[in-house]
């Protein structure tokens, strides 16, 4: 990779926030539903954007199901209710029979843990409760309309729909400024999909290769090339499994027990089995933080030396570190901290830091013959099986077949109706076949799967009500036409 930059000789890390959520709004609350939405706004995407707006060159990739959902009507009404009302009630609950225990220090870590959310409930005040404006500015990277598996569509109609209606949907939102990065749903990569994507205007994908070049391979560090023009950027796993991996940080004994928690899930536990020390836990953080640069620049030196040509990366290699945006905050309660500190170390040992699309900008990719690539994930494995296995194939084959009825129905209408449409896209959502084959609450994937089916059936025989799911926002900007016209 040529690098404008002449200063770039160590190389440079970008790393990719992945920030989606199904479409829960408006669909069940606790345990399984909207209360996803609201955890992940107060303990996530608000604290996060405290850090972009510091200027952190962080790349932000929001997928339109998100966005459809934060863009809602009534949406910051029901995130007040649910902090001023669930939260400070349940931590206050919680606290009190911790302490009619005799646990008064996991009963003060309940009462300290509570003003996370109602600083996160006076941000979204402070921001004239528009998280989805506030965030547009550092919005770089799209997505498909409803995070649907690509490689696992039916037909090339399906395909266009998903991308077009994503990239619509972002440019409507977010500006004519978009860069062409698209975050492919799962890492979902396979050759077929290329043409789609350049006629929609993609310029640069992530992809996961580790099956192919091997764990820690220098390929990883430099973008590839291909006939259509769609930059391929390999996603290094050798620097995201100090994070994302069993054995990854947010597994050190200091930090918040995600799993350990209270009658109405709060965690006053840390990863070790005592009460959680907040100071204590932001001390490893940044002890991690300044660990993980090191590592990436120590990947850089030698994949540098090992470069399979015997020569040095071209502007010194690209780690490109890409993340589930929900592990930080969430997942992983210290993790926005360690982002933050991550951005002071890179500063402070001399490891440049840069947005995506800055460094795609100024690199000379690699060229690779794609004749023999297979389909590809960043899932269990490294291919579709999470989406497609044994216990998810009959949703995989009838996603697919409904696909197709919607085409056939459009085709022979001479358009689809927007209640069909919307019920389709519901239905691809990678998260229902994600949630039953990774038997995370595998129930209510079922019931959203089969309840979007249903109501595909009734607007295929004619119904046109759009509440026939629950329906409100999602697809808002869906691109109907693409079905039929591949212009």
């Amino acid at each position: 990779m040529q690098a404008v930059n002449a200063g770039r000789e160590r190389g440079a890390l970008a790393i990719v926030l992945h920030t989606h959520m199904p479409y829960v709004e408006g669909f069940g609350t606790w345990p399984f539903g909207e209360e996803w939405l609201w955890e992940a706004m107060a303990t996530c995407y608000l604290p996060l954007l405290d850090l972009l707006d510091e200027g952190a060159p962080l790349t932000l990739s929001l997928t339109p199901v998100l966005c459809d959902q934060l863009e809602a009507a009534g949406v910051p009404e029901r995130f007040a209710s649910f902090i001023d009302g669930v939260r400070r009630e349940t931590h206050e609950q919680d606290a009190a029979g911790l302490r009619e225990a005799g646990h008064e220090t996991l009963a003060l870590e309940l009462e300290r843990s509570w003003s996370d959310y109602s600083r996160a409930l006076q941000g979204l005040r402070e921001r004239g409760e528009d998280l989805l404006g506030s965030l547009a500015r550092h919005a770089q990277w799209t997505s498909s309309a409803t995070h649907a598996i690509l490689p696992l569509l039916a037909s090339d109609a399906g395909v266009r729909l998903q991308v077009r209606s994503g990239i619509g949907a972002h440019r409507t939102r977010f500006g004519e400024h978009w860069r062409g990065g698209f975050w492919l749903p799962e890492c979902a990569y396979a050759p077929w999909l290329e043409r789609a994507l350049e006629d929609a205007g993609v310029g640069s994908v992530c992809v996961e290769l580790t099956n192919r070049f091997g764990l820690g391979a220098s390929e990883h560090l430099c973008p590839i090339a291909t006939e259509s023009g769609v930059l391929l950027v390999p996603i290094d796993r050798a620097t995201m499994s100090l994070v994302w991996s069993d054995a990854g940080y947010p597994a050190d004994g200091a930090y918040r027990d995600y799993h350990h928690h209270t009658v109405h899930h709060h965690n006053p536990w840390s990863n070790d089995g005592g009460a959680y020390d907040h100071q204590r836990a932001l001390r490893v953080a940044h002890e991690h933080a300044a660990d993980f640069v090191a590592r990436t620049l120590k990947r850089l030196d030698h994949a540098n030396e090992a470069a399979s040509d015997g020569a040095p990366l071209p502007g010194g290699g690209l780690v490109v570190c890409a993340l589930d945006t929900e592990l930080l905050g969430h997942w992983w309660y210290e993790g926005i901290d360690w982002l933050r500190a991550v951005v002071r170390e890179c500063t402070r040992q001399g490891l440049e830091l840069v947005s995506l699309d800055d460094a795609l900008e100024c690199c000379q990719p690699a060229k690779l013959a794609l004749d023999d690539w297979q389909a590809s994930t960043w899932g269990k494995d490294g291919d579709l099986s999470t989406w497609s296995g044994t216990a998810v194939a009959e949703m995989a084959f009838t996603m697919r077949a409904a696909e197709l009825d919607v085409v056939a129905a459009a085709e022979q209408a001479g358009a689809a109706s927007a209640a069909a449409v919307g019920e389709l896209l519901a239905l691809q959502a990678s998260d229902w076949p994600f949630m039953v084959s990774r038997d995370i609450a595998a129930p209510y994937a079922h019931e959203r799967f089969h309840g979007h089916l249903q109501a595909l059936t009734h607007a295929l025989a004619g119904g046109e009500r759009a509440d026939v799911s629950g329906l409100r926002n999602l697809a808002a900007h869906a691109d109907r036409a693409c079905l039929l016209d591949p212009s």
